[in-house]
């Protein structure tokens, strides 16, 4: 019994030695450890910096912003960090001695979040979602008899904001992107003198150069 036993044992040691070897020899076999975003060497890091130029309507006028990105990406698929955008539509002031133009600018920024999806592929789709808060300013500008210009400050107010949107990519180069989007901008309420609660809700429309490690 105790010879039949350590017969046994024997084949069991030389089976699990024989399988170990077959693993080494094929580093192609299936890995069953689970991954994880901060401890799997496999899984790839990047990150990218991004400016952009936009368009669109603030209480019926038309409205140009710029923008900012910073982010990094996990995994080729998923980008997290920060974004903000600056935007004005006091852009058509009458160039005439005493002529008055009311306007608003402001800005925002927070947390970005962006999906990104077949990003190996030269041209694909991402989804940015900008959450954050802001301030816009409502301002009167002024010409006097000397041509000399003056803004004043009339109201202003702060906000909350979500920002959904989607982005044609296309990669230029390794580590260069042009995007091509649009977005739909949601504010809580502002108040701000003889403007509408929802003066800042509305689509943007833009281009964004991205340069980094994708």
């Amino acid at each position: 019994m105790k010879k039949t036993f350590l017969v046994i044992t024997a084949a069991i040691l030389l089976g699990a030695g024989t399988s170990s070897a077959q693993d080494e020899k094929n580093p192609a076999k299936k890995d069953d450890n689970i991954k994880t975003l901060f401890g799997n060497k496999s899984l790839s890091h990047g990150g990218y910096a991004s400016l952009s130029v936009g368009y669109s309507e603030v209480n019926d006028k038309n409205a140009y912003n710029t923008g900012f990105r910073g982010a990094w990406i996990i995994g080729h698929t998923f980008a997290i960090g920060i974004g903000a955008c600056g935007f004005s539509n006091d852009l058509n002031i009458d160039n005439v001695p005493g002529a008055h133009e009311y306007g608003l600018r402001g800005g925002y920024g927070g947390l970005l979040m962006e999906p990104i999806l077949l990003p190996k592929f030269p041209v694909h789709l991402s989804f940015p979602i900008l959450l954050g808060a802001g301030g816009v300013e409502y301002v009167n500008s002024y010409y006097n008899d000397n041509f000399d210009r003056f803004t004043y400050v009339e109201d202003s107010d702060a906000f909350f904001v979500a920002e959904p949107g989607v982005e044609l990519e296309m990669n230029l180069l390794k580590f260069v992107r042009l995007a091509i989007g649009a977005s739909y901008r949601f504010t809580k309420d502002v108040n701000i003198e003889n403007e509408k609660h929802d003066v800042l809700n509305g689509y943007n429309f833009g281009l964004a150069l991205k340069f980094g490690k994708f």
